[in-house]
């Protein structure tokens, strides 16, 4: 789950990690309130998910609070486009006005939990304000690690280590220190699976602020956390996403014109590839998990058909825990509530298979069959060629 920028310094400010002073304004004159009680200058930033906004003109600076209104004026309503956004943009709601400090520097510091090693890795770079992707492909060197032994926590020497690297003052270091303990212990205590300060700055009066903030969350932790699943904003997120976690399901749009309907994750990521493979584009990832029934299945169908793009559907399924037979049922039972008017294309291997293969059979419909998923991509894809 993904949460804004004000909600993000928020939590920050609770573990000791020092934020700029900022409130969130809806309107512009809430703006231009907020800049005449901090005093100006003040920055006004969009408030979306997704990053990039100074860009796209969603980030500007007010030196007095009727240029406050003004920029917020501009900014709220406005789609705005970044490259983390895609051409569609995003439609700002509100954004935040910050006091603007005289910055010395520019730094970045993030963490994510590093697969290869199954520990959280704290990185940190002076190449602050960029995107720490660019950093890594064109100057590696450039970035900092410090990876953390889950049993003892971040240790004082490796945020030392890190603030030594970055070439931060003496003087900064104690609070270079306690700002990466902090942003570390905010990052455990919430289930966190990337932090981002971009840029991490100091400022000329000896401040080590977190000028940007970003903070992603792991869905499973969730019920752990519940004041964090309040900053949900449903608002940000794919209607279609969010109405597939309402039934359990786990779908994830995406560009193409067939449609994926598959039982478990990885199975559903290597029919993806076979499409690709076959000459075809995936229009959603779409997980029915291991327990699906017919409602599930049928609001599965649902969430697939709901998607203009979509030219033809693949149903690929591996019966394990999760029965053909009843896969069919459910298969048959959407594909008459729902009146399919794209071609469907069903491949089942596995518990029951057979009595799954009769049901399709015995229903009359339309129904595309293949013997194994390779047949299925080829077939599916075929399928959707005609159909445009």
């Amino acid at each position: 789950m993904n949460i804004h920028e004000y909600q993000a310094k928020a939590i920050l400010a609770k573990y000791g990690v020092a934020v700029p002073k900022g409130k969130v304004a809806d309107t512009p004159l809430d703006a231009e309130v907020i800049a005449m009680e901090f005093g100006t200058p003040v920055v006004v930033k969009a408030q979306i998910h997704a990053g990039g906004r100074g860009k796209g003109g969603g980030i500007k600076l007010a030196k007095t609070p009727a240029e406050a209104k003004a920029c917020a004026k501009q900014i709220i309503g406005m789609t705005l486009v970044t490259p983390q956004t895609g051409p569609q943009g995003k439609r700002v709601k509100r954004v935040l006005v910050e006091q603007a400090g005289a910055i010395q520097r520019e730094l970045y510091l993030g963490m994510v939990i590093d697969r290869a090693t199954s520990r959280i890795v704290m990185m940190a770079s002076t190449e602050g304000g960029m995107e720490i992707e660019t950093v890594a492909a064109n100057t590696p060197e450039k970035i900092l690690k410090e990876y953390v032994d889950p049993a003892l926590g971040l240790m004082p020497y490796q945020a030392r280590n890190l603030a030594f690297g970055l070439s931060i003052p003496t003087p900064l270091s104690g609070k270079a220190v306690r700002f990466m303990t902090g942003l570390y212990k905010a990052f455990v205590d919430t289930d966190c699976s990337l932090a981002e300060i971009n840029p991490l700055v100091l400022t000329e009066d000896g401040e080590v602020l977190a000028l940007d903030a970003k903070m992603n969350f792991d869905s499973n932790g969730l019920f752990r956390n519940k004041e964090i699943q309040e900053y949900r904003d449903f608002d940000e997120e794919d209607p279609t996403e969010t109405e597939a976690s309402k039934y359990d399901l786990s779908y994830i749009r995406l560009d193409g014109n067939i449609g994926c309907m598959v039982n478990g994750a990885g199975l559903a990521m290597a029919t993806m590839d076979m499409i690709k493979t076959c000459g075809g584009s995936p229009a959603n990832f779409l997980d029915v998990g291991g327990g699906a029934n017919t409602e599930q299945v049928t609001n599965a169908f649902r969430l697939i058909v709901s998607d203009a793009n979509v030219k033809a559907i693949l149903v690929n399924i591996f019966g394990g825990i999760m029965r053909c037979d009843v896969i069919a049922e459910g298969v048959v039972a959407a594909v008459k509530t729902l009146g399919l008017k794209v071609p469907l294309v069903v491949r089942q291997e596995g518990t029951n298979v057979e009595k799954g293969k009769e049901i399709l059979s015995a229903s009359n419909l339309d129904i595309i069959t293949a013997t194994d998923m390779k047949d299925a991509a080829e077939k599916v894809v075929a399928a959707a060629a005609r159909a445009n």
